[in-house]
């Protein structure tokens, strides 16, 4: 059998939920998708752990320490970690826009304190070696558009004031890379909220390989496309030349997840 040492492998649990409900096909059951995990296999390799969507019904937001440690024994029993816990920070699910309201940048830093708990809570009950708290800005590239300047800076504050909680509980946060969330929608933009962040101990990068992709066409920022808009994808050595001017710059923020707290 072969293993793998290094990255590790983990199972996302929010695609059980996220685009599922009332209008959709039923979410999938926090233990159906731990079984399913912990039973996948290719050539011998299986799954390490999985990724936490803190939200319901998978993880109370206000979970209290009962449900943590019944958390970490139905994960443990099935022989898989915990790695990151995706933060609730989004409004629909009790968050607020990065750059919205004093209230909205309330609302967004104390679900990530409550993401954060939970988080330290798993890594001393042992099941959770390794893993960052992940977040966004909450906010459209739309939105952000209307004042980038000021935007980034109130981005970059509520990201300040999330840094001090995290590091409060030894926790670490990744800004997830996506074009979808404003002053991370592109390349720059997301280097320009880190540095304007200031917090490199605390934060960083965390590369969604699709949208880092999106990054070099230029997807919801034409102005830092690194392709031509009308690239051949056989030109194999445009897109190597795109990808490693984007990967240079991002690699002084990207964060090691397997790193142990």
């Amino acid at each position: 059998m072969s293993k793998n040492n290094f990255p590790k492998l983990h199972n996302a649990m929010w695609p059980g939920l996220v685009g599922k409900g009332a209008d959709s096909e039923p979410g999938l059951e926090l233990d159906v998708l731990l079984d399913l995990t912990a039973k996948a296999e290719v050539n011998g390799m299986k799954f390490d752990g999985i990724d936490i969507f803190h939200v319901p019904p998978h993880t109370n937001i206000d979970c209290d320490d009962s449900e943590i440690k019944r958390l970490a024994e139905r994960v443990q029993r099935r022989g898989l970690m915990i790695g990151s816990i995706v933060s609730p920070v989004w409004p629909p699910v009790g968050g607020g826009s990065a750059m919205g309201s004093t209230a909205d940048r309330k609302k967004f830093v104390e679900n990530v304190r409550k993401s954060c708990n939970l988080g330290r809570r798993l890594r001393e009950l042992g099941v959770r070696p390794y893993g960052v708290i992940r977040i966004d800005s909450a906010c459209s590239p739309g939105e952000w558009a209307k004042d980038p300047v000021g935007n980034t800076k109130k981005i970059a504050q509520t990201f300040r004031e999330a840094c001090s909680v995290a590091a409060d509980y030894g926790e670490r946060l990744a800004a997830e890379g996506e074009i979808c969330w404003g002053g991370m929608h592109s390349w720059k933009d997301m280097i320009n909220t880190l540095e304007e962040t200031d917090r490199p101990q605390t934060i960083g990068f965390q590369a969604d390989m699709a949208h880092t992709l999106l990054y070099t066409m230029g997807y919801n920022a034409p102005k830092s496309r690194l392709l031509p808009a009308k690239f051949d994808w056989k030109s194999k050595t445009t897109l190597d030349e795109a990808l490693k001017k984007m990967t240079d710059a991002l690699r002084p923020w990207t964060i090691d997840f397997h790193v142990a707290q």
